[in-house]
Formats: C-alpha cells, structure tokens, sequence
C-alpha cells in the first residue's frame, strides 16, 4: 500500500532538517573551571579541619584521654590513668610490722595509754640503737627481734629528767630473766635500763620483784611529796610456774598483776603523794599466799 504523499514530503522535510542542524546544534560544554575551583576548596577545608583535629589531639596529655564509644561510653582503647604519687605513698604509710621485731605480749592490756604494738617496737629498735648500734655505744644488748614486750605505758617526766613520753618494757630469755626498759620522748631515746633475775638473792621465793623496777613506779628523789599527778605506775618480775595470781598495791590504786610467761606485769595510776612503795603479794593454785613484800627482807619498801 502506497503512504500518502503528503506523511513521505513531511518525514523528508524532517531528515533534511536534522541533516543540516547535526553541526550547529551540540551540547552545552561542562563548566570544568567552576568544577575545578570548588574542587580545590574543599580540599583545602578538610585540609584545614585534619590539621585542627590533631593539634587538639596533640594537646591531650598521654594516658589522660578517653575515646568514648557511639553510646557514649567509655572505649574498649582508653587509657588508664597512672596512679598518683601520693597513693604509692599511702600504699606505703602504714607497712606490715618487719620480721627483724619483737613479739607481742600475751595481752593488748599490756600496751596502755593508747600506745600501739607499732610504736613500742619502733620505740624498743630506737633505744637498742641508741644503746649499741652506734659508734661509742656502750653496750650491745642484741636485736630486737630477740624480745618481747610485756608492757608500754606513759611516763611522766620529773625535776630530774623533764619531759613526757612513755616506756617500753621488753623482756629476753637468754640471759633468762633479762629485761630492758625503754624510755622515750618525742621518738628519741632517752633512757634505757637493764636488769636480770640472776642479780636476786639466791633464796629469792617465787616472787621476785625486778631489783631496778622503780624506774617505773617512782618519780625523783628531788620532788619527793610533791609528785606530778596523777602518775601511770608500772611494776615488773618474774615468778616461779607455781604463782597462779599477783596482786599489787599502790597509794590508792590496786591491780591484778598479767602473767605473761615467767613475768607478771601490773600497771595503775597513782592520784596522790606516796611514801611506800608497791605492796605485791603472790597465791598458789590453791589460793594460799605464797609471797607478801612486806616480808621480804630484800625488797626496799621504803621510797628513797
């Protein structure tokens, strides 16, 4: 079937039309300037935001950042904080007493006027220093370790050795019957005194005062009647297995004496002028006394 004449002379109009639009009718050019200059500032911004990000970086302390995760958590990558000077110092203010020390007493009412077992050993160590570990000491009265304390009190200081402080009593087994005690003030060693049971009379009952305790309950001949008070008043000595009980007497106070091993150990407080000195009586197992100072012609009675 022949097409129309007049749809073959529009389609060859058409053809003849695009024939002669094909070179002059061309896309627009992409703008590759305009494209080329926002290019380069963007680089330049991320530049710019990189640098930024690790100078403030470079800005946080090592170990004092945290990356936080997308919660807001704290990441599995922070660092740890480093621990702080003063925390090594507190792990190391109070250490555990050394393994050089002496031993306890048999009782925490031996250590009286709140002194701590701490502060006796320290204070035992200082003396036994200052007694023989240095140059000129006079004598080597061992180490501390070869000790125990079986009583720590104040001591009130007097016209012939002024100052407060307080006293260790610890005692040694070889010699047997050895003691020390140990005067301190402020941490310094001011006295020591040191006796043994052998120094005793050789028909000594199983009772026996120490023979140089009065350091302990007495103060200086020279305040005589007119004594600081109220005063902590310590006795000490030895007795025989046999003594199951010791008491003691002084001015106003009366105590029942601690056995601690061969020793027996009494403290109180005096609240006025004395004249006597300490009344110890002993008793058996079955309650019988067996030793009363009062008796015995080898304990000083008296005060000087």
């Amino acid at each position: 079937m022949n097409e129309p004449y007049e749809h073959r002379e529009l389609e060859e109009l058409m053809r003849e039309m695009l024939a002669q639009d094909a070179y002059t009718i061309q896309p627009a050019p992409a703008p590759y300037p305009a494209i080329r200059r926002r290019g380069l500032a963007e680089r330049r911004r991320r530049v710019a935001v990189t640098g930024a990000a690790l100078a403030a970086l470079a800005a946080v302390p090592v170990g004092a950042y945290a990356v936080n995760g997308g919660g807001g958590g704290r990441g599995a990558d922070t660092a740890a904080p480093h621990p702080s000077v003063s925390a090594t110092h507190d792990r190391t203010a109070s250490p555990s007493p050394a393994p050089d020390g002496p031993a306890r007493p048999a009782t925490k009412g031996q250590l009286l006027d709140g002194i701590t077992f701490e502060q006796a050993a320290d204070g035992l160590k200082e003396c036994l220093r200052a007694e023989g570990g240095h140059a000129g000491g006079a004598r080597d009265l061992g180490r501390a370790k070869d000790y125990r304390i079986v009583l720590a009190l104040r001591s009130t200081g007097d016209s012939n050795s002024p100052g407060d402080g307080f006293n260790v009593v610890a005692v040694k087994e070889k010699p047997a019957g050895f003691r020390v005690v140990c005067t301190l003030e402020d941490g310094v060693a001011s006295g020591i005194s040191v006796s043994s049971s052998d120094a005793g009379p050789p028909d000594a009952g199983p009772v026996l005062p120490d023979v140089n305790g009065g350091k302990l309950y007495q103060q200086s001949f020279i305040d005589k009647g007119h004594w600081k008070l109220p005063f902590r008043w310590g006795v000490i000595g030895t007795v025989e297995p046999s003594v199951a009980k010791v008491t003691v007497s002084y001015g106003d106070s009366r105590t029942t004496a601690v056995l601690d091993g061969e020793w027996f150990v009494a403290a109180g407080t005096l609240n006025r002028q004395v004249t006597l000195a300490p009344h110890i009586k002993g008793y058996d197992t079955a309650g019988k006394l067996v030793y009363d100072s009062d008796t015995d012609s080898t304990y000083q009675r008296t005060l000087p």
